[in-house]
């Protein structure tokens, strides 16, 4: 651990050996500096990047008046800065004062200044222990502010969704490791947070780490965190998702990106709830929740050897599968209104505008390989291309002449020719089962009859 020790410059013989003191009793890796003003003393101890000790003397420029004034004036720059007062002598009504103050401690001066200089600095490691737990619980509380302000909905009331909305509340409860599959831009993160946020964890934090951004190195340390020295560059302890995940959940998105050594080291991780930091000898534990998600095919990869079937096994205690878009096309209109809606809320200037029919039906045909993450970003394109109220296909970048799925003909003609696949091939796999073939498509049975008769096969 690093402290700042800040001496505020004493004047007086005896509180002068108070620097060489501190220098010879403080750790090596302490910093022991001479501050000039009360205002430098005030702007260093604000900074709550690293620890400091703040080192006042009993009394200022005026002889008659302690420095309560000060010590009170530094609690409110920094609420958790141990503050000692150095005295020439010992005073307990001074002490009294200064305690009540805001001081942590009165340190008298004298022969035997580094004696006590020892022994209040015994007292202060604890105090620092303290104030470490004190702030990653600020951090964890900061990080579930932002987490639960930036909580969205999962949209939609195809079958397909109302299964995946059944699927998390039933495993929610359960304190098992959850593996969640999609395509990309499906929602896998907005997933996990549902069933963080079901369970009962929303005053816990939800961490997440995207293990595709990290090579080993650099993603041992991301997870497991490292000890100072462990390597060029770690001038401190520094505390890895695991642990900060602690009591809530861990997200780790595109898992199958993760390396087969790796993953050996997370399995452990997974199956024995403990770990060390990199460099560090104490076993840690954790009991934080394991979400994983990944676009990848993992039975095809265990079998070509590039995932390990037992980390699988230990994950997939439930598996989610998030649907494309495609197979829920009767989810793209509630979900277009949605994003324009929101994008209203956080663009004031964006407000009033609406989609077109003919908006509506060109987003029903799109293909979408970006699933929801492209239409979001289409309608948000859409309303800021729109010098009008009414969001057109042209807004929408799908004019006529686009070819999105592979057909020929007039804009009109595509549309019918897409239609008419989705309504076929959607058939066929319900053995000619309209209703079944509606929950496949997303649509109400009405809304499928509806689209059957005006684009069903030889019509």
């Amino acid at each position: 651990m690093r402290v700042s020790v800040l001496i505020l410059a004493p004047s007086g013989r005896a509180l002068g050996d108070l620097a060489p003191a501190f220098r010879t009793e403080t750790p090596a890796e302490w910093e022991v500096t001479l501050v000039s003003s009360r205002e430098q003393l005030l702007r260093l101890v604000a900074d709550s990047s690293q620890h400091h000790l703040a080192v006042v003397p009993d009394r200022l420029d005026d002889d008659t008046k302690p420095a309560l004034a000060l010590v009170r004036d530094i609690r409110e720059a920094a609420a958790d800065v141990p503050i000692v007062v150095a005295a020439e002598k010992g005073d307990v009504e001074l002490a009294a004062a200064v305690i009540e103050a805001g001081a942590t401690d009165l340190l008298v001066c004298g022969e035997r200044l580094p004696q006590r200089i020892a022994t209040l600095l015994g007292k202060l490691r604890k105090l620092f222990d303290v104030i470490d737990r004190n702030r990653l619980l600020d951090e964890h509380n900061a990080q579930l502010r932002e987490t639960i302000q930036s909580r969205l909905k999962i949209v939609g009331n195809s079958p397909q969704i109302r299964d995946l909305l059944d699927q998390v509340r039933r495993v929610a409860a359960i304190p098992r490791p959850v593996m969640i599959v999609g395509e990309r831009g499906t929602g896998k993160e907005l997933v996990a947070r549902a069933i963080h946020f079901a369970g009962g964890a929303s005053t816990r934090p939800i961490v997440t780490v995207n293990c595709a951004a990290f090579g080993d190195a650099l993603l041992e340390s991301e997870l497991f965190g490292h000890e100072k020295g462990a390597f060029t560059g770690a001038d401190a302890l520094r505390r890895g998702k695991f642990e900060q995940a602690d009591g809530g959940t861990l997200f780790l998105d595109e898992i199958g990106s993760m390396s087969l050594p790796f993953q050996k080291k997370t399995l452990r991780v997974v199956e024995y709830r403990t770990y060390s930091r990199v460099g560090g000898t104490v076993e840690q534990s954790t009991s934080a929740r394991i979400i994983a998600a990944t676009n990848r095919n993992l039975p095809e990869m265990i079998d070509r050897g590039e995932f390990l079937a037992d980390l699988h096994d230990r994950l997939a205690f439930e598996t989610i599968r998030v649907p494309p878009l495609r197979e829920r096309p009767g989810d793209i209109e509630v979900l277009a209104r949605y994003f324009l809606d929101q994008f209203a809320r956080e663009t004031p200037s964006m407000g009033g505008k609406t989609l077109s029919d003919e908006a509506i039906d060109v987003l029903r045909q799109h293909h979408f390989p970006g699933n929801v993450r492209e239409l979001k970003n289409l309608v948000e394109r859409a309303a800021y291309r729109d010098t009008a109220d009414k969001i057109t296909p042209a807004d929408l970048g799908m004019l006529p002449g686009d070819d999105p799925a592979g057909q020929g003909g007039s804009f009109h003609e595509k549309m019918d020719a897409t239609a008419a696949r989705l309504l076929h091939g959607a058939m066929a796999e319900a053995n000619g089962n309209q209703a079944q073939a509606a929950r496949i498509l997303g649509l109400s049975y009405h809304q499928f009859r509806y689209y059957h008769k005006k684009y069903s096969p030889g019509r």
